[in-house]
């Protein structure tokens, strides 16, 4: 298999549903069982200016818990300073992003690395330029997809189309986290996984609980650690960076 064909793109049913957590988890899982996975966040919005800098705080998160070498520009190639769809906050930096640019990214991180974590900004239809959105550079790449989704009421319609819209461009989907990122204890978050299950032949891979307390930070690496390995099917996702092949 191409090693550009090794790894996942973990995106969401919406933003805000865990991604980061996930692909952090997942990093440093990995990179406790002997690997040295590489990260990709392409494009980052929201960025604080710093020393005349924009930084990445989901992307230098990335690189901590995979302890990936490569400089921060490199991970996060377009840093942008609103929080809005990657289209939109780049007009408003008078920033063009290039998909070539992006693809150029991939290649050289997924080259160093025996598979690569790709997260994605928002849902999959998310413009990131006027003519391209998530899902495109989900074909460039040519990673299955790792879908996280909300474990609340809502979940079902906004996952099964989002599946759905997948199937449709042909784009594999290894499997769905289910997270609960907001503490939901009404009778949808114990129904919506044996739902979910019935309605779709994508496995779920783990359902997250809510903790209060986790967040994206250095001093919750062990307990973001701890929580993925213990609710997300590591070794699963493993075995499908490595050996599921794409056509």
């Amino acid at each position: 298999m191409p090693a550009e064909n090794r790894g996942l793109f973990i995106t969401g049913t919406d933003t805000g549903v865990g991604k980061t957590l996930v692909t952090a988890g997942l990093a440093r899982c990995l990179r406790d069982r002997g690997f040295a996975p590489g990260v990709l966040k392409p494009v980052e919005t929201g960025c604080a200016l710093r020393r005349g800098k924009r930084i990445p705080r989901d992307g230098s998160f990335l690189k901590y818990m995979a302890g990936a070498p490569e400089p921060i520009e490199e991970i996060v190639p377009y840093r942008l300073s609103s929080p809005l769809a990657p289209q939109v906050a780049a007009e408003r930096d008078g920033i063009r992003i290039q998909p070539r640019r992006l693809q150029s990214a991939f290649r050289a991180i997924s080259s160093r690395h025996p598979f690569t974590l790709v997260e994605g900004a928002g849902g999959i239809l998310v413009p990131v330029t006027r003519r391209t959105t998530m899902v495109d550079l989900m074909k460039q790449f040519k990673l299955p997809v790792l879908l996280v989704s909300r474990i609340g009421l809502g979940t079902l319609n906004h996952t099964l189309l989002s599946l759905y819209y997948l199937a449709q461009h042909k784009i594999p989907v290894a499997g769905i986290v289910m997270n609960d990122p907001d503490g939901c204890r009404d009778l949808s978050a114990r129904s919506n996984p044996a739902t979910l299950a019935h309605w779709s032949s994508v496995p779920i891979l783990g359902n997250i609980p809510f903790r209060k307390g986790i967040r994206m930070t250095r001093g919750c690496t062990d307990k973001i650690a701890r929580r993925v390995d213990r609710y997300v099917d590591v070794d699963r996702a493993c075995q499908i960076c490595r050996f599921d092949p794409l056509t």
